[in-house]
């Protein structure tokens, strides 16, 4: 479904990525795991379009879409969840949500998407109208969610859904991530809680300086001695 062939990727002449190259296949939940600055969330920029790669391919069912604008990325199927939320702090809910549906195909089905959504987030489904600068923490990392879901994606990408969340919101956004496999999409995770995202975890990537040096089952990363040692201090 997705594939990486040694790209290259930075940021005003400084290189980040380092020829990393992963497959995702439909169906699966892949995560690439590793410390700050190992190039995890630029090799999540680069898939959106945000950052242009030097060097390598990026393929997206058969086609070529580095290069493309963000916006053709999400046309064709591929939608972040940002680290930090970002949502529109003065726009209500519901405005957030349907600015997840802006490609022409989601604006067709806006209203059953939404509902489906909702259907997803009921807690969401209750703050519709508050602004979504006055909900928690958690509650705003729902509608982030929501809101990409709202895209009709084929694939989601996660970009450190736990971050700032306490220890059961944790346990509540991975739920929904297990609730939005069962939907049938494919998930894309960068996270640092490894022990949690290896779990659900079909297969794992191991980023270290921007090169991918590890790859393997959630489980079988688990049991790795380096990432226990390098990632979970045993």
């Amino acid at each position: 479904m997705l594939k990486l062939t040694d790209v290259h990727a930075g940021y005003g002449g400084t290189e980040i990525l380092r020829g990393v190259s992963f497959e995702v296949n439909a169906g699966e939940v892949i995560t690439i795991v590793g410390a700050n600055g190992a190039g995890k969330t630029t090799t999540l920029r680069s898939l959106c379009g945000v950052v242009e790669p030097t060097r390598g391919t990026i393929e997206f069912e058969g086609e070529r879409i580095d290069g493309r604008r963000p916006d053709q990325i999400v046309a064709a199927g591929l939608t972040l969840i940002p680290e930090g939320r970002q949502l529109f702090p003065f726009l209500s809910v519901r405005d957030n949500l349907l600015m997840g549906a802006y490609k022409r195909s989601a604006r067709l089905n806006y209203k059953k998407q939404l509902d489906d959504v909702l259907d997803l987030f009921p807690r969401v489904r209750e703050r519709l109208e508050q602004n979504a600068g006055t909900l928690s923490g958690g509650e705003q990392q729902m509608v982030a969610i929501a809101r990409g879901l709202m895209a009709q994606p084929k694939l989601l990408m996660f970009d450190e859904p736990s971050l700032g969340l306490s220890p059961l919101l944790v346990s509540q956004v991975f739920d929904i991530i297990n609730k939005i496999l069962a939907l049938g999409t494919t998930v894309l995770i960068v996270e640092q809680n490894i022990v949690h995202t290896l779990r659900i975890a079909d297969r794992g990537y191991v980023l270290e300086n921007g090169e991918v040096v590890l790859s393997g089952t959630g489980q079988e990363l688990l049991d790795n001695p380096h990432v226990k040692r390098a990632y979970l201090g045993l």
